[in-house]
């Protein structure tokens, strides 16, 4: 089984890059899809307890956008925490979970720690 879980939405373009930066890089991993995979309170808490709820919480993406102004205004960690567990969208991607450790979002510097691991 792989070391690395890579949770994520298929469609993402962020997702999809990392899986195949992954891949080249010969790092196996297992991803794991919030829409067809689920999401439970225990993975979202996991989470919480390594990474602030605010680097969790993507207001960047659509899903943030289609949120009414009164739920976006005021949001506090345990506000977050239900609208994640609601709309899975919500989190920033990917989520990685490898050697005890939990890095949220995909770049260059995360692809080369990943890979010197490897």
């Amino acid at each position: 089984m792989p070391d690395l879980v890579l949770y994520g939405i298929a469609n993402c373009d962020t997702v999809r890059r990392a899986r195949r930066e992954l891949t080249a890089a010969g790092l196996e991993h297992r991803f794991h899809d919030f829409r067809k995979d689920g999401l439970d309170a225990a993975q979202i808490d996991r989470w919480l307890g390594s990474v602030n709820w605010e680097a969790l919480l993507n207001r960047r993406g659509s899903t943030w956008r289609k949120l009414p102004p009164e739920t976006r205004n005021g949001i506090d960690a345990s506000r977050a925490r239900s609208l994640m567990l609601e709309q899975p969208a919500l989190i920033r991607r990917p989520v990685i979970e490898g050697a005890g450790e939990i890095l949220v979002g995909w770049d260059a510097d995360r692809a080369a720690l990943l890979a010197n691991r490897g």
